[in-house]
C-alpha cells in the first residue's frame, strides 16, 4: 500500500510539473510575436526586452520563493501560494488580448501622428514608449515571481515523496520529473503556439491559465497523500553575517557590539535556539565561496542560452515562414477558400528542436554513452561537461550571426517576401525559417552540458545544510544572465547602437544584429576561457586526500 501511495504522489507531482511547464512555454513561446502585434505595436527591441526581463525574473527570484518555504510557509504551502498567484498573474495576458479587456487595462492606444515623423530622409526616428507597458511589465513581474517560486520548491518537494523509497527511486523521479517538464514544452509548442499564432492570441493565452488551473486543483486533491515537512530555517541570515564580517570589519564590529548588548538585556528571555553552530556556518561560507566563482562563470552561457525565446524567434519573423496548407488547394473546404487565407507554421515550433534534441539524448546518453565512457574510464566531470556545453552555445550564437548576414544580405538588395503573421506584415529575406534549426540544435545540446551537469554540480557540491540555498543561487544566476541579455539589447537600442532601427519601425530590417551575436560569441568565448581555469582549479583542489567531490567520484 505504501508504495501505492508513493506511486501516486510521484505521478501527481510529475503531472502537475506537465502542465505547469506547459503554460511557462504557452506564455514564453509567442510573447515577442504578441507584444510585436497591433494589439501594443511594440517595437522588435522592446519586445525582446519584455521577453528577456520576464525569462530572467522567472530564474532570478528563485531564491526568494526558496526561502519563503525554508523560514516561513514549507515547500507544500510555497508550491500551493505560488500557483495561486501564477493563476491570478497568468489570467493578464488573456484579459489585455481583447479590446475592451485592454481599454479597462491600459486605456486607449494612442494614435499615431498623421504627419511626417522627420522633415528629412536622415533625420533620427525615436521609438515612442511602449502601449500598456506598466501594468505589462507588472504582471510579467509577477508571473516571473510565481514560477520562479514554483520552479525553486517543487523538484525539492517531489524528491521528498520518494525519499522513503530509496536512491533509486530518487533517482528515476528526477529522470521523469525532466522528461515531464519537457513533454508539458511539447504539448505547448504544437497546440498553444499555433492557436496564438494563427486563431486568436485569446484563445492562445488562455489554455496556459487553464492549465495553471488544473495544476492547482490536481495539487488540492492530491493533498491527503502528500508528505509536508514544516519549515527548518535558513542560514541566508548567518551566511550574510559572514560576508560583513569578512568583506566590511569595521562596520562588523559595530553591528557585534550592538548584538552583544542586546543579548546582555534579553539574556534572561531567550530560549536555545536549534540551528547550525557557528564553526559549520564558517565550512559553509568556504564552500559558498569556492563554489560561487565556478557558477558566476555560467552566466554569459544563460545570456546565450535565452536567445532562442527572445531574438531568435525575432529573426525567424523575419524569415519566410511556409504555409502549413498552399493558398487555395483544391481539397480546401469552401469556407476556408472564401477566406483567402492560410494557417503559416508558428515560429515558436522551432523551440521544438531544441525540446526534442533534450528528449532523445539525454535518455541516450544516459543508458548508453556514460556507461560506455564510464568503462573506458572517460566519463568527463560535471565542470568539463558544463565547460563543453559553453562550446555549444558559442557555436549556436555564431550560427545566428552568419545566418543574420546572409539575411540582411538579401534585404540589402531589396530580395524581400511580405508574409502577414496574425495582423502584422513583415518584410521577410527569402531564406527559409528551416535555416534557424541548427542553431535551435546547438543551444538544445548545449543545454545537456551545460544547464543538467550544472543542477548536478549545485546540488553535489553543496553541504547538505545548504543544498536549497545554492540551487536558489544557481537558478538565480540564470536570471541574471537573461537580464544582462535585455540590458545588452537595451544598450544597443540607443540612437546609434546595432539595435536601432529608426527606418523601419516594426521589423529590425536595417537592425545590425549580426554583429549583437557575434558580440555575445565573443563574451562567451573569453568566459568559457575563464570558466575552463577556474574549474581547473577547483578540480585539482577537490583531488586532494580530504576531497570527498563529485568529481572524483565521477572518473570511477
Amino acid at each position: 500500500r505504501e508504495g501505492q501511495r508513493g506511486t501516486g504522489r510521484r505521478w501527481r507531482r510529475r503531472q502537475g510539473a506537465m502542465l505547469e511547464r506547459a503554460a511557462f512555454f504557452g506564455v514564453t513561446a509567442n510573447l515577442v510575436l504578441y507584444l510585436n502585434s497591433t494589439n501594443f505595436n511594440w517595437t522588435g527591441e522592446q519586445a525582446t526586452r519584455a521577453a528577456l526581463v520576464f525569462l530572467g525574473a522567472s530564474y532570478l527570484l528563485a531564491p526568494v520563493g526558496g526561502w519563503l518555504a525554508d523560514v516561513y510557509l514549507g515547500r507544500y504551502r510555497a508550491v500551493a501560494l505560488s500557483l495561486l498567484l501564477y493563476l491570478a498573474a497568468s489570467g493578464l495576458l488573456p484579459a489585455t488580448a481583447f479590446p475592451d479587456g485592454r481599454s479597462s487595462f491600459c486605456g486607449e492606444m494612442p494614435a499615431s501622428p498623421l504627419g511626417p515623423a522627420c522633415p528629412s530622409a536622415g533625420c533620427p526616428r525615436s521609438s515612442p514608449s511602449p502601449y500598456c507597458a506598466p501594468v505589462l511589465y507588472a504582471g510579467l513581474l509577477l508571473l516571473g515571481l510565481a514560477a520562479s517560486s514554483v520552479r525553486s520548491n517543487l523538484t525539492s518537494f517531489g524528491a521528498d515523496q520518494v525519499m522513503d523509497l530509496g536512491r533509486d527511486a530518487t533517482r528515476r523521479f528526477f529522470n521523469w520529473f525532466y522528461w515531464s517538464i519537457n513533454l508539458g514544452a511539447v504539448l505547448s509548442l504544437l497546440v498553444v503556439a499555433f492557436i496564438q499564432q494563427n486563431i486568436s492570441f485569446l484563445l492562445g493565452y488562455s489554455i496556459p491559465v487553464g492549465c495553471v488551473g488544473l495544476a492547482f486543483f490536481i495539487f488540492l486533491f492530491a493533498t491527503p497523500v502528500f508528505i509536508t515537512k514544516p519549515p527548518t530555517g535558513s542560514q541566508v541570515s548567518s551566511m550574510l553575517k559572514l560576508a560583513l564580517q569578512n568583506c566590511c570589519p569595521q562596520l562588523w564590529q559595530r553591528h557585534s557590539a550592538r548584538d552583544r548588548q542586546r543579548a546582555c538585556v534579553l539574556a534572561d528571555q531567550r530560549s536555545p535556539q536549534p540551528g547550525a553552530s557557528p564553526q559549520e556556518d564558517i565550512t559553509n561560507f568556504q564552500v559558498l565561496v569556492k563554489i560561487l566563482p565556478v557558477m558566476v562563470t555560467l552566466v554569459p552561457y544563460w545570456m546565450v542560452y535565452f536567445q532562442m525565446q527572445s531574438t531568435y524567434v525575432l529573426q525567424g519573423l523575419h524569415l519566410h515562414i511556409p504555409n502549413i496548407f498552399p493558398a487555395n488547394p483544391a481539397n480546401i473546404s469552401v469556407a476556408l477558400r472564401a477566406q483567402g487565407s492560410s494557417y503559416t507554421i508558428p515560429e515558436a515550433w522551432l523551440l521544438l528542436a531544441n525540446v526534442v534534441v533534450v528528449l532523445i539524448l539525454v535518455p541516450l546518453k544516459d543508458r548508453l554513452i556514460d556507461p560506455l565512457l564510464l568503462r573506458c574510464k572517460l566519463l568527463p566531470s560535471a565542470l568539463q561537461k558544463m565547460a563543453l556545453g559553453m562550446f555549444f552555445g558559442f557555436t549556436s550564437v555564431i550560427v545566428a550571426g552568419v545566418l543574420e548576414m546572409e539575411r540582411l544580405h538579401y534585404i540589402h538588395h531589396n530580395e524581400t517576401v511580405s508574409q502577414q503573421i496574425g495582423e502584422v506584415l513583415y518584410n521577410a529575406a527569402p531564406l527559409s525559417i528551416w535555416w534557424q534549426i541548427p542553431q535551435y540544435l546547438l543551444i538544445g545540446i548545449s543545454e545537456i552540458f551545460a544547464s543538467i551537469p550544472g543542477l548536478e554540480f549545485a546540488y553535489s557540491e553543496a553541504p547538505r545544510s545548504m543544498q536549497g540555498a545554492i540551487m536558489g543561487i544557481f537558478f538565480c544566476l540564470s536570471g541574471v544572465g537573461s537580464l544582462l541579455g535585455s540590458s545588452l539589447v537595451a544598450l544597443l537600442s540607443l540612437p546609434g547602437g546595432w539595435l536601432h532601427c529608426p527606418k523601419d519601425f516594426g521589423n529590425i530590417n536595417n537592425c545590425r544584429m549580426d554583429l549583437y551575436f557575434f558580440l555575445l560569441a565573443g563574451i562567451q568565448a573569453v568566459t568559457a576561457l575563464l570558466f575552463v581555469w577556474i574549474a581547473g582549479r577547483y578540480e585539482r583542489a577537490s583531488q586532494g586526500p580530504a576531497s570527498h567531490s563529485c568529481f572524483s567520484r565521477d572518473r570511477g
